[in-house]
């Protein structure tokens, strides 16, 4: 258990040092770590992601608490508790001592050049990785066994597109987030419960 907990603290503070740009940035080293260890499936990542994004608290935190419970569970409630908070301290600690770096350091290097330079070069990275976790996360709700034309019309695609224009519709009438929330996951548990009686 040691060494598993070891080495989530390990992976989740390499993933939170190369993470700029937020939660969303993260998504695509986080499924480049956690795939590759074997420590959870390309749909389990995807629930995890749609859990860690519903449930309050910021999206790095609840991923991460969530993927070291899961990685744990063998060892039982005490390895679940461990995991789920090595995984966090290891996200958290990079961004904790930077941000302690630039907070001593802020002043100073407020108005150099080099600075304000590596910040505008950041931004288009930042939108790059958003704009691969959204395109690899589409490719694998949409089309987990690959692209077949035959599955445009699928329940899944059609139930997903559904999805999205009832939140479009939400977004545009300035509804609370909540009720965003809550019609979001009930209709996701209504198109589940129709792919399983289909």
């Amino acid at each position: 258990m040691i060494l598993s907990a070891l080495s989530l603290y390990l992976t989740f503070a390499k993933i939170g040092l190369f993470t700029i740009g937020g939660g969303y940035a993260m998504i695509p080293l986080i499924q480049e770590e956690i795939i590759s260890r074997n420590w959870l499936s390309q749909s389990e990542l995807i629930n995890f992601i749609a859990v860690s994004e519903s449930t309050p608290g910021t999206f790095a935190v609840n991923i991460s608490t969530y993927i070291g419970s899961q990685v744990c569970s063998q060892y039982g409630v005490l390895g679940q508790i461990a995991g789920g908070a090595f995984a966090t301290l290891g996200v958290i600690t990079p961004s904790f001592f930077i941000i302690l770096l630039v907070a001593k350091f802020y002043q100073q290097f407020k108005k150099s050049t080099v600075v304000s330079g590596v910040m505008s070069g950041l931004r288009p990275t930042v939108i790059g990785l958003i704009a691969a976790a959204l395109i690899n996360l589409a490719r694998a709700v949409f089309f987990p066994n690959g692209f077949d034309p035959s599955e445009i019309i699928s329940i899944n695609v059609i139930s997903s597109l559904v999805i999205y224009a009832i939140c479009l519709v939400l977004i545009l009438k300035k509804l609370h987030p909540i009720f965003m929330i809550l019609i979001a996951a009930a209709a996701g548990l209504l198109v589940g419960i129709l792919q399983e009686a289909l």
